[in-house]
Order: structure tokens, then sequence, then C-alpha cells
């Protein structure tokens, strides 16, 4: 049913065309799916567009679109911060082509999760479902987050095994010295954190966290240093994009509950 449903649309947005996949149901709340990064908008795995298929065909209208510069949308990439056009653009056109929906919940992971944040309340975001929200601003050096690289440590210092690799010479040292200078490093402003936590003040959002995955580290570590506290779903997977088995039953049922309420 979902999938003989949907539809590939274009859509105008500061000159340049999107693309979107809309899945369209009966259903009077609808889910606008963005990807992160520049993963597009059928998600890793093809995971958002078999999400969609599977709500659609249970009465959820669920709509997909890449932003300027990825897939099959025309224009340059900016990133996730310039995005906020492409957001309103979006709704816009699922709000039009889905006219008797009065809801629309906005889903994304890691740095979607951060821009629908950011930007979903002026785009006329109802609801937010924010999974591994990218909350830190990323290193020079292309090291993962300090408090992701501070959990592994810890990790491995539980681990006899590790200490005889590093006595016997099996662990790379410069590799250990350039880590143990990101965990030095003291992340005092995070000053993403703190945007995120104001954007989502007084809005109807939930997180949801791969356990054991770094951005969602990160984020837990941020958030408790910014004071934010949502309510949140924890997933018991270390995969970033819940590609794991089991993960993705998980996840749906974290989305319908945000539905339905």
């Amino acid at each position: 049913m979902g999938a003989s449903l949907r539809r590939l649309l274009t859509f105008p947005c500061e000159g340049e065309t999107l693309v979107g996949t809309l899945d369209k149901a009966a259903g009077a709340t609808g889910l606008l799916i963005m990807s992160g990064g520049n993963e597009v908008r059928c998600g890793a795995h093809r995971g958002m567009a078999l999400l969609a298929a599977r709500l659609a065909a249970s009465g959820v209208p669920a709509f997909r679109f890449d932003r300027r510069g990825v897939g099959d949308s025309s224009g340059a990439n900016g990133d996730y911060l310039s995005s906020a056009p492409d957001i309103a653009a979006a709704v816009a056109t699922f709000r039009a082509e889905v006219p008797h929906v009065k809801r629309v919940v906005g889903f994304g992971n890691c740095d979607a999760a951060t821009a629908l944040a950011l930007f979903g309340q002026a785009a006329g975001v109802d609801r937010l479902l924010l999974a591994n929200p990218w909350v830190v601003e990323r290193a020079a050096d292309d090291l993962p987050p300090a408090a992701a690289i501070r959990a592994r440590y810890a990790e491995r210092l539980r681990d006899p095994s590790q200490w005889w690799r590093l006595l016997r010479g099996g662990v790379d040292v410069r590799k250990l010295v350039k880590g143990l200078r990101a965990v030095a490093r003291v992340e005092i402003e995070h000053a993403l954190a703190r945007r995120f936590a104001e954007a989502v003040s007084g809005r109807d959002a939930t997180i949801v966290l791969a356990e054991r995955d770094a951005t969602a580290t990160a984020y837990r570590d941020a958030a408790q240093a910014v004071g934010l506290n949502l309510p949140t779903i924890t997933i018991d997977t270390a995969s970033h994009s819940f590609a794991r088995q089991g993960d993705a039953a998980a996840l749906e049922a974290a989305i319908r509950a945000a539905l339905t309420r």
C-alpha cells in the first residue's frame, strides 16, 4: 500500500530545485524526515525509505527530502547550518500536497536533528524527534568529540588485555598521545549545545540516542554541561544510523510513540 502511493516531487528553494519523496496516507499527523550529513533522503541502508513505506501503510503520511547540494537537489551544499530555507520549503510542500495534515512531526538524525531543532519551529514543525543530535563544534583535527574519546578510553582501561597490548608495544603511541590531547581539551563554551538548548526550550521535543554511539555520548556530555534535560529514549545499539538487527523496529516504535502523543 505505502509503496504504491509514493510520489517523487520537486519544489523551489531560493532559486534551486529540491527533490522530495511523499508517501501519502490519510492520517492528520505527518512525519517530515531529514537525513543527516550528506546522506540522501533514502537514509542509511534505505532505512528511511523503508520506514516511510511502513508508516504510510498504517495511515501516516511521510515526506523525505534532499537539501540543497545533496542527492538529487540542485545548488551548493552549505551544510546543516544553512538549511533553514530547505526545511521551510519542505514543510510548506508537505502541507500543500497533503492538506489534511494538521500536525507535522520532524525527525532527523545527527546534524539533521540539530537543524530541525534550530529551524523547525519557524518552518512550521509542530513536534520534534531528534536522534543523536550533533551539539559539539567540529574539531580541526577531525577527531571524535572529547566526550566520546573519554568514554572509549574508560572502556579500554577496564579491559586487562588492553594493558597487555600497551606493555607489549601493540598500541600506536602517537595515536594514543593524539587522543589524550583531545581528551584534555576543555570544552568550556559549548556554544552549539547552548544554542540547541535555547532552540528546544519549551518545545515538544524528544531525544532518541543510540546507547554506544560516539555522537550520542557527546550529546549526553554536552546536555549535562548546559543543563538540558529533554525526554530521552535510548536504543541498545552502537550504530549511529540504527542499522543493526532490531534497531529499525526500536526506532520505529519511538517514532510511532511521537506521532500518537
